[in-house]
């Protein structure tokens, strides 16, 4: 073993005994799907300029959701009920005193604002003195100092904050709250502390007052150092007030999330049960397992050697994803604990890029030996692996900046499974695979390697010598057909929308028998509703959430749980409104837009832009594709179909960059002859044993997660096993012949553009 592969290796051990010592020492944190949490409900009331109606019920429920999201709590769930209730889950809350701090940071208004001190009174200030005050329009306020705080009108809103954040200054114990401000906002700070310092160092007008909901959180006095007239300039500051951790953090969340339009009355507060079953979350995990011991299994048979070594570094991926989420405080729902799963297959595309390489390379140049053909392998492969990853790696960052509530969540989830993925193919499966084949007895018999012959795929493909793109007018044709077809499911059959989406109804109920919330699921969707989320909770046995639907069907719930529970009691029945609002499917919208142009973007830079749009173009027809296909079976389309959605993007993406790479190598190579149309068409003769090798490792986990993971995870499963064949048919058939259209209109240089060195000669001139 060399020097350097021992650095490596003893450097990739240290890394993963880290990850294990992370995941041995901190606990997960489980949404609502996993472990239950708390549930709330608020009576929104109109105040003196806001009505409390639908829309602004609405707007509330968004300000709300920043807030959740501000606190930390992911993937939770916030809805309208009926004109102007408010529900709100919050997975993880397991104890009546987290559930009462929740509580009280959700519902206060946080309306914020900056005052300037007129005078101190020493105590309690009489009615007179407070309806003086109030004439002239002012407030007599108590302050945190202890004394009571005449202030007069505020002179900067919350409105003028652009950012909060818990900070802890230096050489102190106590946080502070750092306050952004808005170019507006950051005058007023100016002017407001600018007065406040042309008094005397002691004087009360010497300080400014902030004000929370009525409430002086904090009365500083401007230090001496800021002038008169001045002011404190840069548009930021401290709120200051011996604050600990959890009251600076839940202060900036309320500062930050802004202030409510309503204000709200908590009708209901509880605990509730999971909203799967022990059954279905045992029947996933197993699926997951059985999925991905048949990916290794394929693995190892096509690759030998190096692939039981890809397999091992298959194993650490899974290890460092989960740590990574746990060290970010994640929150593990069951489509992100699939969607991890699926990565895990996913991860293997590295390799099997670099092995198909190294097989190439070793049948060029057997002589040179099994580890060089490896290194060139994993040297050429790079360039594909960079860009499939940093276009989904961007997506992925846009979702979390712009999108909210599970948006966000499947952005953390992607952007971990990216980087660990990488982290597992390129360092961990090098260094693997490297040692394994230095032994000599390797280098006697390559064929144990993996890597001593191109591969059965591959020759067959070589000898046939398909012409692909000479038929590229009929691939063309097949694939705008299938978008005819898919958009008329969605125009005539229309979208089964999930009751996240279109709202429903939620019913309590109790029974007077014992029965567990897995026989009452049971129940429930053999009586037609297997869509139905069913919770255990404190205030009754059973929370049943589904679409909208009719007193008969309502009926047919009851008289189903009748059958296991026995006499069943109505608790409570509300209408529901959309827990991914209208508001967050625009940001939504607006998220995936920006994400497709941002990978337009790079691939435009890092090819030409007609790759770009040819990428673009194929991933749109693969999404499309799917959700007619859901369409015409009226499946649901919900958050978890959402989630598989986002992963079809990053599937299409992924394999049509592949081939975009490998034709751009070809082009940049061949000779003055060779037309675009052949580089191409050998291009995706190339690729094709990559992408079915791919392909087949990763259907293994979706088709375990289909047939043996139950009703959760099935609809999931079977839209990314449509996704991952489709998105392989449109990287060869719609995006490449797109691409050699495009070509022909606009056509990208033969000669790669190289970096000039410019050096100087004898005289010191730059030549």
């Amino acid at each position: 073993m060399s020097r350097g592969a021992l650095v490596r290796f003893l450097l990739v051990l240290g890394l993963l005994g880290g990850c294990l010592a992370l995941t041995l020492g901190v606990k997960p944190n489980l949404g609502l799907d996993l472990r239950g949490g708390a549930q709330f409900v608020f009576q929104a009331e109109s105040t003196g300029s806001v009505e409390a109606n639908a829309t602004n019920v609405d707007k509330t429920v968004e300000v709300l959701r920043g807030r959740v999201d501000a606190l930390g709590v992911a993937e939770s769930t916030l809805a309208r009920q009926g004109e102007n209730r408010i529900l709100v889950e919050l997975p993880g809350v397991s104890s009546d005193e987290e559930a009462q701090r929740a509580e009280e940071r959700i519902g206060q208004t946080a309306q914020l604002s900056a005052h300037p001190v007129l005078k101190s009174l020493p105590s309690k200030p009489t009615e007179d003195q407070v309806t003086k005050a109030e004439e002239k329009g002012n407030q007599i306020l108590p302050s945190d100092q202890g004394d009571w705080l005449e202030v007069g009108p505020a002179v900067l809103a919350g409105s003028d904050i652009t950012g909060a954040d818990a900070v802890q200054p230096q050489n102190s114990v106590a946080y502070s709250v750092s306050l952004d401000f808005s170019g507006k906002g950051g005058d007023a700070w100016a002017d407001v502390t600018g007065k406040a310092a042309c008094n005397p160092t002691g004087d009360p007008k010497r300080r400014v007052a902030i004000v929370l909901d009525d409430e002086i959180i904090t009365s500083p006095q401007v230090n001496e150092g800021v002038g008169c007239d001045v002011g404190i300039q840069g548009g930021s500051t401290e709120i200051t007030g011996d604050f600990t951790l959890a009251e600076a953090q839940d202060l900036s969340a309320l500062i930050e999330g802004g202030a409510l339009p309503l204000e709200l009355k908590l009708i209901s507060d509880r605990l509730v049960g999971p909203t799967l079953g022990e059954e279905a979350i045992n029947a996933s995990i197993e699926a997951g397992i059985i999925g991905l011991i048949l990916t290794g299994l394929f693995i190892v048979v096509v690759y030998r050697l190096v692939g039981a070594m890809a397999t091992l570094a298959l194993a650490s991926y899974a290890l460092i994803a989960y740590a990574m989420l746990l060290a970010l405080g994640s929150t593990l729902t069951l489509p992100g604990l699939a969607g991890f799963v699926l990565a895990i297959g996913m991860a293997i595309d590295a390799n099997v890029l670099v092995f198909e390489r190294a097989r190439e390379e070793y049948a060029a140049y057997p002589s040179a030996g099994l580890r060089r053909a490896l290194a060139v392998g994993f040297n050429k492969a790079w360039s594909a692996i960079i860009d499939s990853n940093v276009t989904t790696l961007l997506a992925a960052a846009l979702l979390f900046i712009l999108g909210s509530g599970p948006i966000k969540g499947f952005g953390v989830t992607l952007s971990i499974g990216v980087i660990a993925s990488m982290i597992s193919a390129l360092v961990i499966a090098r260094v693997l695979a490297e040692l394994s084949v230095s032994t000599k007895a390797v280098e006697r018999r390559p064929a144990i390697s993996g890597l001593g012959n191109i591969g059965r795929v591959r020759a067959w493909l070589d000898r046939s010598d398909f012409d692909i793109m000479g038929k590229r007018r009929m691939w063309l044709g097949i694939s705008g057909a299938a978008l005819v077809l898919a958009i008329s499911g969605i125009v005539t059959q229309g979208l089964n929308l999930g009751v996240e989406f279109s709202g429903g109804r939620q019913l309590d109920y109790s029974v007077s028998e014992e029965v567990s919330v897995d026989d009452a699921r049971a129940a429930i969707a053999d009586a037609g509703f297997p869509d139905a989320v069913v919770q255990e909770a404190d205030t009754a046995d059973f929370t049943v959430r589904t679409g909208v639907i009719s007193n008969d069907e309502e009926q047919q719930i009851e008289e189903a749980l009748q059958t296991v529970g026995g006499t069943v009691t109505k608790e409570d029945d509300q209408t529901i409104g959309a827990s991914l609002g209208q508001e967050l499917r625009d940001k939504a919208l607006i998220a995936f837009g920006i994400a497709l142009l941002a990978q337009l973007l790079y691939l435009a830079v890092r090819f030409k832009w007609t790759f770009g749009v040819s990428a673009v173009v194929a991933m749109a027809h693969d999404v499309i594709l799917v959700v007619g296909l859901f369409a015409w079976l009226e499946k649901p389309i919900d958050g978890i179909f959402l989630a598989a959605a986002m992963t079809i993007i990053g599937l299409s993406v992924n394999d049509t960059v592949v081939v975009f790479d490998r034709i751009r190598e070809r082009w940049h190579g061949s000779r003055p002859e060779d037309s675009f149309d052949t580089m191409a068409n050998r291009a995706a003769i190339e690729t094709m044993p990559r992408t079915v090798n791919t392909g087949l490792g990763t259907m293994f986990i979706l088709a375990a997660l289909a047939i043996l993971g139950g009703d959760s995870l099935r609809d999931f499963a079977i839209a990314l096993l449509v996704g991952l064949i489709v998105g392989t048919y449109s990287s060869v058939f719609t995006a490449t012949p797109m691409l050699t259209y495009f070509q022909q209109k606009w056509p990208m240089g033969r000669v790669k553009k190289e970096k000039v060195v410019r050096t100087p000669d004898d005289s010191g001139a730059v030549i």
